[in-house]
């Protein structure tokens, strides 16, 4: 019914930027929270980052003040922008999306195919 496509993954130097986007279509009423997620190897998947439809945003520890999380609701569209980027944000990263089908629905969970980010050192 939904799906989110990622982009913008790569292999980076650290100190360097990229800029992941996610965009939501198929069967989209309205969308409440946008988010990120990161899974590095052997760990779990953790917040990276959140945004309310009116733009609130919530940051993980690690990443505040390097990364930034926004959206454009005209296009369901989800960006995070890295900057100051280090080897431990490694990871592959997930968008994540809470989106409602119709004007009766508390919203359903939809989660993106992941997007690989490298940072070497």
């Amino acid at each position: 019914q939904v799906q989110l496509v990622e982009s913008g993954g790569g292999l980076v130097q650290a100190g360097g930027s990229l800029r992941l986007s996610c965009a939501a279509s198929g069967n989209i009423f309205s969308i409440n929270a946008m988010g990120w997620y990161r899974q590095a190897p052997g760990k779990q998947r953790e917040l990276v980052a959140t945004i309310t439809s009116g733009g609130r945003t919530k940051y993980a520890y690690p990443v505040k003040g390097r990364f930034t999380i926004s959206r454009d609701n005209a296009k369901n569209t989800v960006y995070l922008q890295m900057n100051s980027l280090k080897p431990e944000d490694t990871a592959v990263y997930y968008c994540n999306a809470d989106i409602q089908h119709s004007a009766y629905d508390f919203g359903n969970d939809y989660w993106g195919q992941g997007t690989e980010v490298t940072v070497s050192s």
